[in-house]
């Protein structure tokens, strides 16, 4: 018998709908009262643990290693917080002819939150470029998100940020500084057993962001804040990010085209520099912004989506610009590359 596998042709992946059906479930039984309080008590260990597993995965070693290809670094960490928070800033103008307040928060937000780490090396592996590279790339710029989408939020968004104050700086620290260098320390430890059941704490991974979505999106629901949201409204969020990952995806390409990197960086310059983590980005947004995050969150879960999507084709389109230059025998049967496309989506959504 073959083995049951999500159909190609689908191009929502299945943690997407587990995505969808938790807020779904929120909307139809969000939870009130002790129930609630249970919830946020769940969710803010989940978060917790989470981070402290990013922690013992992080090899300082590797990180280390990767410095030596400092420009590159400085160039992804620069499109992640610095040219895409100016683009952030700039959709203020939208505000409120196309965008509600509250919808340009959770934009801003978006525009704040990390590079991925699986997503970046499955697209920049499937368009053969520096792989090392963008393992690097995406785990310096996790690390320094620990630090600075905080502090970025609170001096782009202040109080607006459903109530974002010093106090939420210090939830940042204790829930998310703290267990990841808690994971740095005891790596050593338990690095061997992480490692082995990685498979496993995976599954640990998507349910936790699934419970801080379903959280989120309870306290959203008892809040009464999704009546602020019209379908137009969300047509022209999703206008909007379209347009913002258009134009990342052109900066980071031709940007590093002019800063004269080769092709191969480029490639991981690209995929690292124009995407944004939902796994970092859902637990922040629970920390910073508490009964607001459910709208913080959505236009981040739509960009998430959209931008396995877009780079899914990319990484394709690469990888047979690299065919017509690559000799024969290091070229890869299409065959093989046709199913690393269509396994990057997959893989790129559950590793967020």
């Amino acid at each position: 018998m073959k083995r049951l596998t999500w159909p190609s042709w689908m191009p929502i992946d299945p943690y997407i709908l587990a995505l969808i059906a938790t807020v779904g479930l929120a909307a139809l039984l969000p939870a009130r009262g002790a129930a609630a309080d249970v919830a946020s008590g769940a969710s803010t260990a989940a978060v917790a643990f989470l981070f402290f597993l990013y922690g013992a995965r992080l090899s300082t070693r590797e990180a280390m290693d990767g410095l030596r290809h400092w420009r590159l670094h400085v160039t992804v960490l620069a499109c992640t917080f610095i040219v895409f928070p100016l683009l952030g800033l700039a959709a203020r103008g939208l505000v409120p002819v196309l965008l509600p307040q509250n919808l340009f928060e959770g934009l801003l937000f978006l525009t704040l939150v990390p590079s991925t780490i699986q997503s970046s090396i499955a697209f920049t592996s499937i368009a053969r470029g520096n792989v090392p590279a963008a393992i690097c790339a995406g785990s310096f710029s996790s690390l320094a998100g620990i630090v600075l989408t905080p502090l970025l939020a609170a001096g782009l968004l202040g109080n607006s940020g459903g109530g974002f104050s010093a106090d939420s700086l210090v939830k940042i620290v204790l829930q998310l500084l703290v267990p990841f260098l808690a994971g740095q320390l005891l790596r050593r430890w338990v690095g061997g057993f992480i490692t082995r059941h990685k498979k496993i704490l995976g599954y640990v991974d998507r349910g936790s962001i699934l419970l801080v979505v379903y959280t989120a999106f309870s306290e959203g629901m008892v809040q009464g804040i999704w009546h602020q949201v019209s379908a137009v409204r969300l047509a022209g969020l999703l206008a909007v990010e379209a347009v913002l990952l258009a134009i990342m995806l052109a900066v980071t390409w031709y940007g590093a085209k002019a800063l004269g990197f080769n092709r191969a960086d480029r490639v991981a310059i690209q995929f690292a520099g124009s995407k944004k983590s939902l796994a970092s980005g859902l637990p922040m947004a629970s920390v910073l912004f508490g009964a607001h995050a459910s709208l913080a969150v959505l236009p981040l879960m739509l960009f998430h989506q959209m931008q396995l999507m877009v780079c899914a084709v990319i990484a394709k389109r690469r990888s047979r610009d690299a065919d017509d230059t690559a000799s024969p025998e290091l070229t890869a049967p299409a065959e093989d590359r046709a199913e690393e496309t269509r396994t990057a989506v997959g893989t790129a959504t559950r590793s967020g």
